[in-house]
């Protein structure tokens, strides 16, 4: 948030959707990511407004289909009323138009409905660490710039999650480089000895800062399975300590950092 002590750390979030159950999934699925936290629900886009008038977030959740106004014209208006909050698109709307003026309106990310916790844990993930290199990086010349527009201006180890390790990061890095082919959570967390929970956290991490590809194998039947392959093209080297993790992943992720919707595993 952006007023009282040590708002800098956390995110507060506005979700907005004129569903109360999809709200509700929504809310519960970023308050389980750290640092975040939901400071309202809204609606439509008048309660949007006014939410963000009284709430001063600093990322809304905003769905498109709203009952009362188109949600991306809910983001000029935000705009002409001084409001400087980012904005993530999170919506079912797939016509090219909408994908399209979503970026003329600069929103930091597009995720398209249905979709899982993994998909937006990595999503808000990512746009943490872009959204502190904003507010930390000194720009003393053209590079560094360069660096904060490709959210490139550390390397991916050192701006892990809450909770994760650079050693941990450097070995399941190195087990999907390594593997032919692609590997889900449970194959990664059998060849490297960690959790099956904490390898998909790793994986899932990977793929939000663009090192790593997910694809779906259906089965017969439940839910299908989600396979990670190193992304062709990820730079950076891990040593033996981890130090150094995905260097090159920011910069895959350069590639991607704008609107990218894809589908999900829900």
């Amino acid at each position: 948030m952006r007023d009282g002590e040590g708002a800098a750390d956390t995110v507060g979030v506005l979700v907005v959707d004129d569903d109360f159950r999809v709200a509700r999934v929504h809310r519960a699925y970023v308050e389980r990511v750290d640092a975040f936290r939901v400071v309202g629900v809204a609606g439509s886009g008048e309660q949007a407004l006014r939410a963000v008038e009284e709430l001063r977030p600093d990322l809304v959740l905003l769905d498109l289909y709203l009952p009362d106004v188109f949600g991306l014209d809910v983001i000029p208006r935000l705009r002409a009323a001084g409001h400087d909050c980012d904005v993530m698109v999170v919506s079912a709307a797939r016509e090219t138009d909408a994908v399209r003026g979503a970026v003329r309106h600069g929103v930091v990310d597009y995720l398209l409905k249905p979709f899982d916790f993994e998909d937006l844990r990595g999503r808000l993930e990512r746009y943490a660490v872009q959204r502190g290199l904003l507010r930390d990086t000194v720009v003393r010349g053209q590079a560094d710039v360069d660096r904060v527009l490709a959210g490139a201006a550390m390397p991916v180890a050192s701006a892990l999650p809450k909770g994760m390790s650079a050693e941990t990061a450097g070995l399941v890095e190195r087990t999907l480089r390594e593997a032919e082919g692609s590997l889900s959570a449970s194959e990664c967390a059998r060849l490297t000895g960690v959790s099956r929970v904490s390898a998909r956290r790793y994986l899932e991490h990977f793929h939000a800062v663009g090192a790593a590809e997910v694809s779906l194998r259906y089965g017969a039947t439940g839910r299908p399975e989600r396979r990670y392959r190193w992304f062709v093209g990820a730079g950076g080297e891990a040593d033996a300590g981890g130090r150094g993790v995905a260097s090159g992943a920011s910069g895959v992720a350069a590639g991607r950092r704008g609107v990218v919707p894809r589908g999900s595993g829900a």
